[in-house]
Parts: structure tokens; C-alpha cells; sequence
């Protein structure tokens, strides 16, 4: 039984991602080491940003209280995560039109392998059955949503055949998807949210950026 928890649970956070490089093309163009090299570059971007809060920001009691100046502080830092996508889709990925979904796959590989695995196998192990580790896979669903529309968002901007009356708006998008952390979790503290209707919506916020994201993506002229 536990085993079998486990299965589940692996199935539910990998089998989208999966599906998603088999069908939109990237296994027919061999781009498996190209999503590798994202990925490696997002476990290089996550090192950098640990040495970032712990050079730059003191240790927080975490007993203490929620405190808004604190996260927003260690949410900026996330910019890196911009920055390091918009690296690998401009220098690592040649030119290829399907460089952000190669991107976007090894970033969220990166981060489910790094933050999901080790909890599951550790945790949905275990003899009693728990909703967490449920709750842990959609989140991964969510998380591939996000960098998804993160590394088209990033693209978009590069594009030269973009609409520039739209760069405001991607600009206030990228700026969601990097303090999107901290809204949702004033949003949980202020109006005292539990864990599914934090994933819920959770899920709706990176839903919206990512159907304004796709309005975008179809807004270019190849696309009409």
C-alpha cells in the first residue's frame, strides 16, 4: 500500500510533464539534452540565490510571525529565476521557435526532482495515508503551468514582431509570477486559508497569467 501511495503520487506529478515533452513535438527533435541544459542551469540559478539570502538577509526565527517586508525582500530574489530563464532561452537554446518549452520542461524537472522527490519517497512511503503528498503532486501540475508561462512570457519580450504596446503588460506579468508566493501568502493569512483552497487558488492565479499569457502568444502575426 504504501508503495503504491507513492506510485500514485510520482504518476500525478510526472505524468504531465512527460506527456507534455511527448506530444507538443520536443521527443521528434531529440530535444532531451537541451532540457538538461536547463535544468542544470536552473540547479546552478538556485545556488546563487541561496548564497543571495544568506549573504543578504539575516536568519528568520521561523516561530516568528509572517512578516510581509521580510518575504518581499526573499521574493525579489526570484528575479533570478527571470534572469536565468531568459538566459537559457536567448544563449543556450539556438533558435528554435520551441526554445521556452524547452525551458520551461527543464526548469520544472529541475524543481520537481529537487523540492518533490525526496518528500515523496521519504514521506508517501510512509504507513499512514496523508492528503499533503496528494496536495505536493498538483503542486508540481501547477508548477509546470507557471514556468510554462514564465519562459513564453520571457520569449515574448525578445520577439521583434511582438506588439510593443504589449511589453507593459508582460512586464506586470513577469512581476506577478515573481511575487506570486507572497500575494498568495498574504492572501492565506489574512483570510485564513487551508491547504486546498491555498492550492486552489494557487492554481486560478497561475491559471489567469498563463490564459493571458497564451491571448499574448496568439496576438502574434504568425499566429493569425
Amino acid at each position: 500500500m504504501p508503495l503504491f501511495h507513492f506510485g500514485n503520487c510520482l504518476a500525478l506529478a510526472c505524468g504531465p510533464v512527460l506527456l507534455t515533452y511527448k506530444y507538443s513535438g520536443l521527443a521528434e527533435y531529440n530535444a532531451f539534452w537541451k532540457c538538461v541544459q536547463s535544468a542544470a542551469f536552473y540547479l546552478f540559478v538556485q545556488f546563487v540565490k541561496m548564497l543571495t539570502i544568506a549573504t543578504c538577509f539575516p536568519p528568520v526565527d521561523e516561530s516568528s510571525a509572517f512578516v510581509v517586508k521580510t518575504e518581499f525582500l526573499k521574493n525579489t530574489v526570484d528575479i533570478l529565476d527571470l534572469v536565468g530563464l531568459h538566459f537559457v532561452i536567448t544563449r543556450l537554446l539556438g533558435k528554435t521557435d520551441l526554445k521556452y518549452l524547452v525551458a520551461a520542461l527543464g526548469w520544472t524537472s529541475a524543481e520537481l526532482i529537487v523540492t518533490k522527490f525526496l518528500p515523496l519517497w521519504v514521506g508517501a512511503r510512509g504507513i499512514e495515508f496523508d492528503w499533503k503528498y496528494i496536495q505536493m503532486s498538483l503542486d508540481s501540475n501547477i508548477a509546470l503551468i507557471h514556468h510554462l508561462s514564465v519562459a513564453m512570457l520571457i520569449w515574448l519580450r525578445t520577439r521583434n514582431d511582438l506588439n510593443k504596446s504589449y511589453i507593459p503588460l508582460i512586464n506586470v506579468l513577469l512581476l506577478l509570477c515573481c511575487y506570486r508566493p507572497l500575494i498568495l501568502e498574504v492572501f492565506m493569512h489574512a483570510l485564513g486559508f487551508g491547504p486546498w483552497i491555498h492550492l486552489l487558488t494557487k492554481f486560478l492565479f497561475t491559471a489567469s497569467v498563463g490564459l493571458t499569457t497564451l491571448q499574448l502568444y496568439l496576438s502574434l502575426p504568425n499566429n493569425n
